[in-house]
């Protein structure tokens, strides 16, 4: 688990996503949920050989979804962090 590549899991493409990026310098990664902020740190900064200055992590449980009987499934619970790059640092995703 303390591969870089086992850590992060996607790069988050969404609109907030982007303007973060634009405006803030922040980046949005969907990370293993037992990853703590010190493993997603350094795992970027391997991974990318880019600067990190802080990284905020949230959170979220999977939604209940029907299934095709009167019982109930669940998607994954997963983690979300948002890495703050150094000043003139930058991540070409695209």
């Amino acid at each position: 688990m303390n591969e870089p590549y086992d850590l992060i899991q996607t790069v988050q493409l969404t609109e907030k996503a982007s303007l973060l990026s634009e405006k803030l310098n922040q980046y949005v990664f969907r990370v293993n949920p037992r990853a703590n902020k010190i493993q997603i740190k350094h795992a970027i900064e391997l991974l990318f050989k880019k600067k990190v200055v802080s990284v905020n992590t949230c959170n979220y449980a999977g939604k209940k979804k029907r299934e095709r009987r009167a019982d109930f499934g669940r998607k994954a619970h997963w983690k979300k962090a948002i890495v703050t790059l150094g000043e003139g640092e930058k991540i070409d995703l695209v």
